[in-house]
């Protein structure tokens, strides 16, 4: 009886523990398996409890199937997708497939509140949808709270068999998957920031495909390996999953060139060192071209704040290890090899050269041309706020005691609670939202001047209504309310493209004169760089609601939020179809 409950217990055990990823060689294989025709691909996801030890600390964690990170999902342009999503744990959870465009099936998209209330425990949601018009890398994660931390995972989309790459095609490749590990529970984590009304406890270490890496505590041996042979190129899909962080990538001794960003293919550029905002992914072509050996693949973080004590990160950088066949396989000592080098954690002029020598292959996307003339323009001004909090622990003196808010054009974004937002819309439910976001700031004034005297924002529950088909302009000014900081601007829905961005205020003559409008890079997220402006347009083509927001999730926590009613049109193919039966319920 003792030996079965023993073998019982390891079994029980070998289940709850959190499952590594899928070696590389599994992972092509799963990808080469793909047939060549549109399929329906069909996937379980349970969102349950496993545990998992980094940093000499081991905690329960919340992951998909037991995975940290999630499993990979592999899935051929034209394909539809099919995802039953189990809720185990004891938080309302909803998964979000970030860049997957949802033409019509805006029900699928997954932001909680927005386009659906979340799966409540013990409850599921099956997720449909196609992939148009998309190829490339892009990722999954949880829309709620900051269960995104360990909930999420790669969602590859593989081009049609006919189609001809706009690159050479590659030896192999390799999934560099970047994200953040705390010791404590990170609900905790946001739950105590909103309670004070201040910062928060930033992660205790970066990782690559969950690993932390040689530099940090109890991590040696873990450290995740990328095997190459010399002379041969390969394609490495670069995901930042990160839930606070834009960060700084780089290999020892090898360039890195890039051919896609955003699942939307780019004209090649190389460089030494990526960066990539929460939410962007990119493709780069290596080539193994160095003396046999291993290679430090890093990243760490950039943020362009004036010093390390206004935005506290990870000092330690995250580090994976590029192995040439035929190279020791041990590494003895987490400094044996030598780190890239960065530059400074600060530096936005770096990055900002990186951003604008991106240029699109294409200006056809999301089922659209880049607009040459534009219906609606906007001026959205992005930045902090703060409103009044009795209870909360910051003061900023004289003012009583505050909270901090961040805000969209001086609006600080409020979740509905009684029905999700295109709920209230498809059913004319009325008292959820109001449709009165406005186009320009509310609190005009100098926004890279001095700060304004106004640092409160309307908080509320506001959308933008655009009608289908409207070609629209918006242009993102970073503001100066307490200090500068640049935002990861994710747009649900569509892609848009990126025409424009500069120094200072932004000149609606001046700078719209120089638009990129022969071949700005499509995304779908943008990078707005610290006390700068980036413009983007779009056209209306996808009924539904699409929610718009910074992904740095303290700021989205925070209100630098809001959602684009995009109305139905007039034709087939152009109206919000009717919600699935089993949508969840608040």
């Amino acid at each position: 009886m003792a030996t079965y409950i023993i073998s019982f217990c390891i079994l029980f055990l070998s289940i709850i523990l959190v499952q590594p990823m899928p070696t590389i060689a599994r992972r092509i294989d799963a990808a080469r398996s793909l047939a060549e025709s549109p399929q329906i691909r069909k996937f379980n996801f349970k969102v349950q409890y496993a545990n998992a030890t980094r940093l000499c600390h081991t905690k329960s964690l919340v992951t998909i199937n037991g995975q940290f990170p999630g499993p990979t999902m592999y899935v051929r342009e034209g394909d539809t997708v099919i995802v039953k999503v189990q809720n185990r744990i004891d938080y309302n959870v909803t998964i979000h497939w970030h860049g997957v465009r949802q033409f019509l099936t805006a029900w699928a998209d997954g932001p909680s509140y927005v386009t659906q209330c979340p799966i409540q425990k013990g409850h599921s949601y099956t997720h449909k949808f196609e992939v148009v018009e998309q190829r490339g890398t892009l990722f999954y994660h949880a829309h709620v709270s900051w269960l995104r931390a360990t909930l999420h995972g790669a969602f590859i989309m593989l081009p049609k068999a006919d189609a001809v790459l706009p690159y050479p095609k590659p030896a192999n490749e390799h999934l560099l998957y970047l994200g953040e590990w705390w010791n404590d529970n990170v609900e905790d984590v946001i739950e105590e920031a909103l309670r004070v009304g201040g910062g928060y406890q930033h992660s205790d270490a970066l990782t690559i495909n969950g690993q932390p890496g040689a530099l940090y505590n109890c991590s040696l041996s873990d450290t995740t390996v990328f095997d190459v042979v010399k002379g041969e190129t390969y394609l490495f899909r670069i995901v930042n999953a990160a839930v606070n962080f834009q960060l700084y990538v780089s290999v020892v001794g090898h360039s890195l060139t890039v051919v896609e960003a955003d699942a939307e293919y780019t004209k090649p550029y190389t460089t030494d060192i990526l960066v990539l905002a929460p939410g962007q992914t990119t493709n780069v072509l290596l080539t193994a071209d160095q003396p046999v050996g291993q290679y430090l693949i890093s990243a760490t973080v950039f943020t362009p704040t004036p010093n390390l004590n206004i935005v506290p990160f990870p000092q330690t950088p995250t580090t994976a290890i590029l192995r040439y066949k035929g190279a020791e396989t041990v590494l003895s000592s987490p400094t044996e090899l030598a780190l890239p080098k960065f530059p400074s954690f600060n530096d936005s002029i770096f990055a900002a050269g990186f951003t604008k020598s991106l240029k699109g292959l294409s200006t056809h996307t999301s089922g659209f041309d880049l607009p040459l003339n534009v219906d609606k323009e906007m001026l959205f001004t992005i930045g902090y706020a703060v409103e009044v909090c009795p209870t909360c622990n910051l003061t900023v003196s004289p003012n009583p005691r505050l909270r901090m808010r961040t805000s969209i054009n001086n609006v600080s974004f409020v979740e509905p609670t009684s029905a999700s937002l295109m709920e209230a819309y498809y059913y004319n439910i009325s008292g959820v939202y109001e449709d009165d976001f406005p186009s320009d700031p509310i609190y005009p004034y100098n926004y890279t001047g001095a700060a304004s005297s106004n640092f409160f924002s309307v908080v509320g529950t506001k959308v933008k209504v655009i009608e289908f088909g409207e070609s629209v302009q918006i242009v993102f000014q970073d503001t100066s309310t307490f200090f500068f900081e640049g935002h990861p601007i994710h747009l649900h829905g569509t892609n848009f493209f990126v025409v424009g961005e500069g120094f200072g205020t932004f000149d609606p003559v001046k700078n719209t004169a120089n638009f990129n409008l022969v071949d700005p890079p499509s995304r779908n997220t943008v990078a707005v760089p610290s006390g700068r402006w980036s413009a983007i347009r779009f056209k209306a083509v996808n009924p539904g609601m699409w929610f718009m927001h910074c992904h740095f999730d303290i700021h989205t926590s925070w209100g630098m939020a809001m959602a684009f009613l995009v109305k139905n049109g007039q034709r087939v193919n152009e109206t919000l179809p009717a919600p699935p039966s089993d949508l969840p319920k608040c």
